[in-house]
């Protein structure tokens, strides 16, 4: 059931690795595509704004829980790499009691203080009670979110990408059917797409359990292994908490940049979540790629084999440019048919040309850069396998940059169209850290080894 990524050419084990990853990851995306989709369609451009409007404060959020548990699940696949079951399952159960107490930690305050925050992003007064009903949900749903993740992330640790897949599949069908029955026809309106939402993927990390428990002996814990260890939990934190707040960081100039378009009023705030929704549908192979990358890292680093890390590094980013090309094709061919796709047809041809519009700004402006998103998710989470994850901040921190400067400046002069060039510059800065920071991390690695120590 587990798979070995210290051996073998890297384009092979890497490409296979990541295809079950990437569809794991496109039916996640089915989650809040979806929603979205049936939103628009069955109530009207106001409450797709409604739902596009939480984008970022969800990514800052959520975002930093999935950081979270990703990083958690590196330690696991060192000591995996490196054929030290005891202390991985070791490792295992301390992350479990840490997801556990973030869980609690998170979901409480920022299920209080959901309407706040979304009027601190100035989120226009025709859709606030509409975002706050459907965010408000999904943040009750953060335990859910948390108990999938780990659960996924320590199966991959093993080398398992197809696992999560399968549960992942079912719940994606799951969702689209609980979407129709809660919206269509018991008319329960946004907080419909969001209980489906929360439904389906607490099923899904259900579902994850039992088959872990049932097939994964690697990973079933003896009382031995069930110790609360204040280092292994210390090593946990400094992987996992720089990894979420890599997240954060990152989105918290998408917040300021939310916020600027909220400001040019709930037509074009349709047009940035229409547009989004697409991008980060196309971006799902980029997303695998960077899981794929940690758990190469991770396996490697745990078993000595430093040099293969920079030849997985190359292959990995040969499989990203093919992609971006791809992508960029069917997003310039087929833009309209797509936003079409979100856009009731009860809405005046006006209204429908202008998001339209809006839209191909955003996608073409993302679509030719996607190139630089391939080498920023590949490079940060090779980085964070090899157990440098505090590097990956600063990365986080160009991105905030980045966006935080269009926000604040492009858009007020340039308005929605300046604020397509958001993503492509946060990307740009990233990259301009990033690929020193993994020369220097591969060197110091190399020091770490000749002189007996390791990275966690």
């Amino acid at each position: 059931m587990t798979k070995d990524l210290t051996s073998g050419h890297p384009l092979k084990i890497i490409f296979n690795f990541a295809v079950p990853v990437f569809f794991g990851y496109l039916f996640q995306q089915f989650y809040n595509l979806v929603d979205t989709i049936i939103v628009g369609q069955f109530l009207g451009v106001d409450a797709l704004a409604a739902v596009g409007s939480t984008g970022s404060l969800n990514f800052f959020i959520i975002g930093f829980c999935m950081g979270v548990c990703s990083g958690f699940a590196i330690p696991v696949a060192q000591k995996f790499g490196g054929n030290e079951y005891t202390t991985m399952r070791q490792f295992v159960f301390n992350a479990w009691i840490l997801v556990a107490a973030f869980s609690v930690f998170i979901t409480i305050p920022t299920v209080l203080c959901c309407r706040e925050m979304l009027l601190f992003l100035k989120t226009p007064s025709n859709i606030l009670d509409m975002a706050n009903s459907y965010f408000s949900i999904i943040l009750a749903g953060i335990p859910v979110v948390f108990f999938y993740n780990i659960l996924s992330g320590v199966i991959r640790s093993v080398g398992d990408s197809k696992t999560p897949l399968y549960f992942l599949l079912i719940s994606a069908c799951l969702n689209i059917f609980l979407d129709l029955l809660f919206i269509a026809v018991f008319n329960f309106g946004i907080p419909g797409a969001a209980y489906a939402t929360v439904i389906s993927q607490g099923i899904s990390g259900i579902l994850c359990f039992f088959y872990m428990r049932s097939k994964f002996e690697i990973l079933r814990l003896s009382k031995e292994d069930k110790i609360l260890s204040r280092r292994k939990m210390l090593t946990l934190l400094g992987i996992g908490v720089p990894m979420g707040l890599q997240y954060s960081i990152t989105a918290i100039g998408s917040v300021i940049l939310q916020s600027s378009v909220n400001v040019l009023g709930s037509i074009y705030v349709a047009a940035m979540t229409t547009a989004q929704k697409i991008s980060i549908f196309f971006s799902t192979p980029f997303d695998a790629l960077g899981t794929t990358m940690a758990t190469y890292g991770g396996q490697n680093v745990g078993a000595k084999k430093i040099e293969r890390l920079t030849p997985g590094l190359f292959w990995g980013s040969a499989i990203g440019f093919a992609w971006s090309l791809v992508a960029l094709v069917i997003l310039y061919f087929f833009y309209d048919n797509l936003a079409a796709l979100f856009i009731s047809g009860t809405e005046s041809a006006q209204t429908s040309e202008l998001v339209i519009k809006n839209v191909f700004y955003f996608l073409m402006a993302n679509g030719c850069t996607y190139w630089l998103l391939t080498l920023v998710n590949v490079v940060r989470f090779m980085i964070q396998g090899m157990g440098f994850s505090r590097l990956a901040i600063f990365a986080g921190v160009f991105e905030l940059v980045g966006r935080a400067t269009i926000g604040l400046f492009l858009v007020p002069v340039f308005g929605f169209q300046g604020a397509c060039l958001a993503s492509p510059l946060a990307w740009v800065l990233a990259d301009a850290f990033l690929l020193p920071a993994y020369f220097s991390s591969r060197k110091k690695l190399i020091k770490m080894f000749a002189e007996g120590r390791r990275p966690a």
